[in-house]
């Protein structure tokens, strides 16, 4: 089944959206939101499940035209977010990027920071940001909504618990990601708020294109109207089993909790990229010099997972880059 939240309050209300993402209809009497609805899986899904069929025969009386413009997040704010970087290609052209030393054991022990998850951002929103010269990027990426999820559970068993795939713009202050690999503590300013598509489905939606914990779709990417990437989510070394294992090795994972896969990176060139960062050190590597900047404010970014047949089964994240209004405008600034 596919669902979103339509904005109103913090939360929003949960929609049931159709197969083609025409139509929705409210989950009333069922669940108020989408985090009730994960938070009681077991109870929920068959009467959601129900109510999706009867939205895609025809059967709801109360349908509405979807409009994924008033919807926010799938999720608007989560217990957690924890985002990893299963792809080793998008991995290694980092630490060039960032001239940090290999990270050790990169390719046996996923790499994953915990960042904001209470606010996060809709598919059209703007997104307000302090400074060009910190080095705005956008990062496409796959990610995966849990329920509750043991401590120490195994990647087979992991899988058991992934209630819903999503597709996700991890937006990335450049400016501050070096400093901050160094210290040794993680991204903080590095990272603002994250973005969503409108629709999260269940794994069953995607058929064939989700197998081995990975979704086997091209996320197309393009800046300013031009193309910029078209990465497929297969070659992620590590599956969202294993990065939710890895997750809950040492604590207990809350239901809503969301997994990322990392910026979806492909070995052939000819893919493009799904960030900038990456696009630069690949004209280091080939040019021995950066061409393509950064973000500035007034640019879109547009991001679209595509299946074999031109589908769009998440929707589209489509988002203008814009300055924020900042509290103590006289403050000094990085």
């Amino acid at each position: 089944m596919k669902l979103a939240t339509l904005r109103g309050h913090r939360d929003g209300t949960l929609l049931v959206v159709s197969r083609d993402l025409r139509h929705a209809v409210k989950a009333t009497g069922i669940a108020d939101t989408l985090l009730d609805a994960i938070e009681h899986w077991p109870d929920v899904a068959p009467r959601l499940q129900t109510r999706y069929e009867e939205l895609n025969d025809g059967r709801v009386a109360d349908a509405l035209a979807f409009d994924p413009a008033a919807c926010s997040a799938p999720l608007p704010r989560s217990p957690q977010w924890c985002d990893g970087s299963a792809f080793l290609n998008h991995g290694r052209l980092m630490e060039r990027a960032f001239n940090t030393p290999p990270i050790p054991e990169f390719d046996t022990v996923p790499v994953m920071y915990q960042g904001a998850s209470d606010d996060f951002l809709g598919p059209t929103e703007d997104v307000p940001l302090p400074d060009e010269r910190d080095g705005i990027d956008f990062e496409g990426e796959f990610g995966v909504v849990v329920d509750g999820v043991p401590m120490g559970v195994s990647a087979t068993d992991a899988m058991k618990h992934i209630r819903l795939v999503v597709q996700i713009n991890d937006w990335s202050l450049r400016g501050f990601g070096q400093r901050e690999m160094k210290s040794g503590f993680g991204f903080l300013q590095a990272k603002p708020s994250t973005s969503f598509a409108p629709v999260a489905l269940t794994p069953d939606e995607l058929g064939h294109q989700w197998r081995d914990g990975r979704v086997h779709l091209r996320l197309h990417v393009e800046w300013n109207g031009q193309w910029f990437g078209h990465p497929c989510g297969s070659e992620m070394n590590f599956g969202f089993g294993e990065l939710i294992a890895h997750a809950a090795r040492t604590r207990k994972l809350s239901a809503g909790t969301i997994i990322g896969s990392g910026t979806v990176s492909n070995v052939d060139r000819a893919a493009g990229s799904a960030c900038i960062a990456e696009r630069r050190v690949i004209e280091i590597v080939d040019e021995r010099q950066a061409r393509t900047a950064f973000m500035r404010f007034g640019d879109r970014v547009n991001m679209t997972a595509r299946d074999e047949d031109g589908g769009a089964p998440f929707g589209t994240i489509d988002q203008r880059v814009v300055r924020a209004a900042m509290a103590g405008k006289g403050e000094a600034q990085q």
